[in-house]
């Protein structure tokens, strides 16, 4: 590159050098191995870092700030690093949506990059980094157990690369593949490189259980499956995490400077501004430092055309360069920025802004960090669409014993092969979110929001980046510390990009509004309705409206009844006759009381079109429906505290998922009274199952439950509603139903939410009289 010289990185013949062990949280046993990528991250299996932190196997959810225990070879032995979740591609089936479950013998995704929360260093971290190559069939190769043990490798052939897959035969003799082993790079010790990493074994039947059946010369002997190197760069470069290092660099592009349309502008930017002397040699070499490289000379500096080179290549370098000399010639900075932002490439913060705002956003409240979409849809109104980027815990037992090779579950899998897999596997799309996409952890988080452009009405500077505004209204949310130390943050960012006072005090006033607003709304406009059966496909119906006072009955008690058509357009025309005003801000709540026997009613499928009508006029699809079970409350009273202590948790609370067909009422009832913390549940069981864990939770008062009225299992839209926060699900159920009739092929499920708010009454003589007017 000229002047400025990166160092080609020191490769190892030594498999063992790039082997990271993944240790669990309890007891320290290595939970399974990792590659390591760079000096800073480690890829591995997710199904390994859910092992190492006691999680489900299986479980998709990411792991969220916690810290995981890792090991590396450093240049005296092994180095203790902690780490944390960087990327998140969590096991998905090989058709199909929704979780992996229990017993699978193939599935998709699985890999996890983490990041060391502070880098080893030169003289304690990785030495060197073993080459990586694509997997061929025909290859001999190794895998070790994840701790490390020199004596523990696994002899293997490539028998079969099929697409995402690659399936490997183990030799007859020495160490078979077993626990622990999954996440380690698959070793090819002809070309000396990593060529896959490990993720599965085939156990023969029972193989692993305390009566392991008589050996057959049909069983399979010795098979194990991983992913090819060629798939895991793929799937890497999916969720933009290939080769990111420390500040959360990527790589930089070595040939991308000289193509770049900024380039001209910034060298005579650079010829006009800088001195060009001793000054600026220094300038440059501590440059050179910061970022991993070198420069050509410790007294002559880099020419225009190289600087700007390396400014075009190294996506945070121009932020680190105006970050040094913003104090000694601001007016050089606000030329140099003006001339990058010309530029795809260059980033918004310099390494030590990203690492302190990761920081910052890590240390955060948990009740917070839950509320980074609810932060981020406020703040950018126009381009950001996010699911939370949350902790989500599935229950207990649900997922366990697949067939990943992790440290306590089985190896899994009975006998037979997983067919249908073939030209299924790929990586999985993110599609349908929006300007800022499906983001899974923080480093996601704030990429997304790096990328997006700025605005304001300040005509006197740079406007305001759509970062910083997203961190002064989560700011709002914060105790008055933490808002403290985010506004300082952004704050010193605006001043390095020559943000003026005026544009960044503008967007502080708009989101003290916001959380204004917050504090002080009573809720939204309510159309409550109790649906009663009349007879073959036809209800009762008594309707409320509830603008923030209190349900004032809106139709009289009668003894009429309607049809779902006559309903829908019963119910559209008192929602039609609400104040405009009221429901200006976002659309009225319509929420159905129902008895236990009424919840999978098909309401929310309603349609209110009338003759000579053209818009169809579908419930779900227009509004907001959610069902409510007052009956079960009732019958069951001391749980009443507990619905109220739930509510109020709402945003801090935890979320299980009941996906396990093996779970009977008592062990559901067991884990929601170990678990008084959960405030949601997702149900993803066959029906009559799924009908009775819904009870339950709804029994016990858990006060938001999400279930499938049709899909007994393995729910499309239990699935998507995964990624909604738990504020945004009745308009998230909302949308969904929308888009079933947009794309019913591909939105196949019909979600039904059950939604108590205990802050919000409801009529009392429906409590009192349940059947009068039916």
């Amino acid at each position: 590159m000229g002047w400025f010289l990166m160092p080609e990185p020191e490769t190892t013949g030594d498999a063992l050098s790039c082997l990271a062990t993944v240790h669990r949280a309890a007891g320290g046993k290595a939970a399974g191995g990792g590659v390591l990528l760079d000096a800073r991250s480690v890829l591995t299996c997710a199904h390994v870092v859910n092992d190492a932190l006691g999680r489900s196997l299986f479980e998709p959810r990411t792991p969220g700030p916690d810290e995981l225990r890792l090991s590396v070879w450093g240049k005296h032995g092994r180095v203790a690093c902690a780490a944390r979740v960087a990327h998140w591609i969590p096991p998905r089936p090989v058709s199909g949506s929704g979780a992996v479950r229990e017993g699978a013998r193939e599935w998709l995704g699985d890999l996890a990059v983490l990041r060391f929360e502070v880098e080893p260093g030169p003289d304690k971290g990785p030495q060197r980094f073993a080459p990586r190559l694509p997997m061929e069939p025909g290859r001999s190769v190794r895998s070790w157990h994840g701790s490390g043990n020199a004596s523990t490798f696994a002899t293997m052939r490539v028998e079969h690369v099929d697409g995402a897959v690659g399936y490997f035969d183990g030799s007859p003799t020495g160490m078979a593949v077993g626990r622990g082993y999954s996440g380690g790079p698959v070793w090819s010790t002809s070309d000396r490189a990593v060529v896959g990493v490990l993720i599965g074994h085939f156990m023969p039947p029972d193989g692993d259980g305390p009566d392991p059946a008589p050996h057959s010369p049909q069983h399979l002997i010795r098979r194990s499956w991983g992913m090819p190197w060629q798939q895991v760069e793929a799937e890497l470069r999916a969720v933009g995490a290939l080769a990111q290092g420390a500040g959360g660099v990527p790589a930089a592009d070595d040939d991308a400077g000289a193509d770049d349309p900024a380039r001209q502008l910034l060298v005579e930017t650079l010829r006009e501004v800088l001195p060009w002397g001793t000054s600026l040699s220094d300038h440059a070499n501590r440059l050179a430092r910061d970022l991993g490289a070198k420069g050509a000379s410790e007294v002559t500096p880099p020419s225009a055309e190289d600087f700007a080179d390396f400014l075009l290549t190294h996506p945070r370098a121009l932020a680190h360069f105006t970050e040094t000399i913003r104090r000694s010639d601001p007016a050089a900075v606000d030329r140099l920025l003006a001339a990058g932002r010309l530029s795809p490439v260059p980033l918004l913060l310099s390494p030590g802004e990203y690492d302190q705002l990761h920081r910052l956003l890590r240390d955060t409240d948990r009740s917070v960090r839950v509320r980074f979409a609810e932060a981020a849809r406020a703040a950018l109104p126009l381009t950001a669409s996010f699911p939370v980027v949350g902790d989500e815990r599935r229950a207990p037992g649900d997922g366990d014993g697949g067939a990943p090779i992790d440290g306590d579950g089985s190896a899994g899998g009975g006998p037979g092969a997983a067919g249908g897999i073939g030209s299924a596997r790929g990586v999985g799309s993110a599609g349908g979110m929006g300007a800022v996409g499906r983001v899974q952890t923080l480093d996601e988080l704030i990429d997304r929001l790096e990328r997006l452009h700025g605005d304001g009405r300040s005509d006197d500077g740079p406007r305001v980046p759509a970062l910083l505004r997203f961190v002064e209204y989560l700011g709002v949310l914060c105790t008055a510390p933490q808002y403290a130390r985010l506004r300082m943050w952004s704050g010193r960012v605006a001043s390095r990009l020559g943000i003026p006072h005026s544009a960044l005090a503008e967007r502080r006033g708009d989101a003290q509004d916001w959380g204004r607003s917050l504090r002080d709304r009573t809720g939204r406009v309510r159309v409550l309705v109790q649906v009663t059966p009349s007879g073959r496909d036809r209800y009762g119906l008594r309707i409320w409206c509830d603008e923030g006072a209190g349900p004032r009955q809106v139709s009289a008690a009668s003894t009429g009844s309607y049809s779902g058509p006559e309903g829908a357009r019963e119910l559209l025309r008192v929602l039609e006759s609400l104040d405009p005003a009221a429901v200006a801000a976002q659309r009225p709540l319509v929420e159905v009381l129902v008895d236990r026997a009424g919840l999978n009613l098909p309401i929310d499928e309603w349609e209110g079109m009338g003759p000579g009508e053209i818009v169809p006029g579908v419930l779900g699809a227009e509004f907001p429906l959610v069902v409510h079970c007052p009956e079960l409350l009732r019958r069951h009273e001391r749980f009443l505290p507990d619905w109220r202590r739930r509510w109020q948790q709402l945003d801090s609370g935890t979320t299980l998922v009941f996906s396990d067909d093996g779970l009977d009422t008592r062990a559901i009832y067991a884990t929601l009274m170990d678990r008084l913390d959960a405030v949601r549940v997702s149900v993803d069981v066959p029906a009559g199952l799924r009908d009775d864990i819904v009870q339950v939770c709804l029994a016990v008062g858990v006060p938001v439950v999400v279930w499938d009225r049709e899909r007994g299992d393995a729910s499309h839209a239990v699935g998507e509603m995964a990624d909604v926060a738990t504020r945004e699900l009745p308009d998230g159920v909302r949308s969904y139903r929308a888009k079933t009739m947009q794309r019913p092929r591909e939105y196949t499920g019909r979600p039904v939410l059950a939604w108590a708010d205990a802050d919000r009454t409801i009529p009392r003589l429906h409590l009192s009289e349940p059947a009068e007017g039916a």
